[in-house]
């Protein structure tokens, strides 16, 4: 029997960015240099194909301190941890290497500031996502408020409407983030922001990237884990975008045929936590099903690299 035609638009950039990459290879050198078990604290990126793979090499994730024996390694994962986290491993004398990206690393350092200068701060983010519970443990509580919504924007109450920041979580909808800037920013014309967006280059690049094909595909299916925000964001993205269905899929075996019958052109793309094999299992999966026709779409290209920790170079753990 003969295949429908598909033509795969590929959006790109998709996948990993260099946070990801960084934060895999802390575990991976971490585990050739000090040997398995390497604990991770929290799953190092979000994504369970990443996960697993490096627990088959030794890695043991954990979400607790409580639960990392003593003389082992820990990583703290991408998201970044509560000041509290580092200071109980320093209680118990762990070794620790901090996989946070250095672009979370920045949003914390400028709420360090705005509290240095006496600021309340206004994050926006999702609540109970790790990255947020990072950032805002890097102050005492009640130096952040938390927003999540342009209806939270309209209607946020503040201690000090005069002394004021902002600072965002860098995985959030492009748009979405812009409309609650402009409302803070309209209801409070001396709060302080960063001098560029929080959001990261990879995050703003992928949905840029869906942007570019939504609307002109049938559908999009974006390949990513359920709690990995930047790829939830990339669903939203594509249908507001203009695309009549937009779809999570974490592998090829995952994607639901039935709601793609009778489409010609399928978009694909990745979250930044997502490794580009999956991509290829989900366009494998078409080609089973469809003769299909490959497309690529650049919007931009990316060449970031971010340094390793000085404790991976030729020093040996701490006994």
């Amino acid at each position: 029997m003969e295949k429908p035609p598909l033509t795969l638009v590929l959006a790109n950039p998709r996948g990993f960015c260099a946070g990801v990459v960084r934060a895999i290879e802390i575990v991976e050198k971490a585990l050739q240099k000090y040997g398995p078990p390497v604990y991770v604290r929290h799953e190092i990126v979000h994504n369970r194909y990443v996960v697993e793979s490096l627990e088959a090499k030794g890695a043991v994730f954990v979400e607790h301190l409580a639960d990392v024996p003593d003389d082992v390694p820990i990583v703290f994962s991408a998201h970044g941890v509560p000041k509290s986290v580092p200071a109980e491993a320093r209680e118990r004398d762990l070794f620790f290497l901090d996989a946070t990206c250095p672009l979370v690393s920045k949003v914390h350092r400028e709420a360090e500031r705005h509290f240095s200068e006496g600021r309340q701060i206004i994050l926006i983010g999702h609540a109970g996502h790790p990255e947020v519970e990072g950032t805002m443990g890097q102050l005492p509580d009640g130096a952040m408020v938390l927003i999540q919504s342009s209806e939270d924007a309209e209607t946020v109450a503040v201690d000090t409407p005069d002394r004021l920041a902002y600072i965002t979580q860098t995985t959030l909808s492009v748009d979405d983030t812009t409309d609650m800037i402009s409302i803070l920013r309209r209801r409070f014309p001396a709060i302080h922001g960063p001098k560029q967006e929080d959001i990261c280059y990879a995050t703003t690049n992928r949905q840029q990237a869906v942007k570019a094909i939504a609307a002109n595909c049938d559908a999009v299916l974006v390949v990513g884990a359920p709690n990995s925000s930047n790829s939830a964001r990339l669903v939203e993205v594509a249908l507001k975008a203009g695309c009549a269905q937009a779809m999570l899929v974490q592998r090829g075996a995952d994607v639901d045929w039935q709601k793609l019958q009778g489409i010609a052109r399928l978009g694909v793309t990745a979250g930044a936590s997502a490794p580009e094999i999956l991509v290829e299992e989900v366009i494998e999966a078409c080609r089973e099903r469809f003769e299909v026709t490959i497309k690529e779409v650049t919007v931009t290209s990316e060449d970031v690299q971010f340094k390793l920790p000085r404790e991976l170079g030729h020093a040996a753990m701490p006994a």
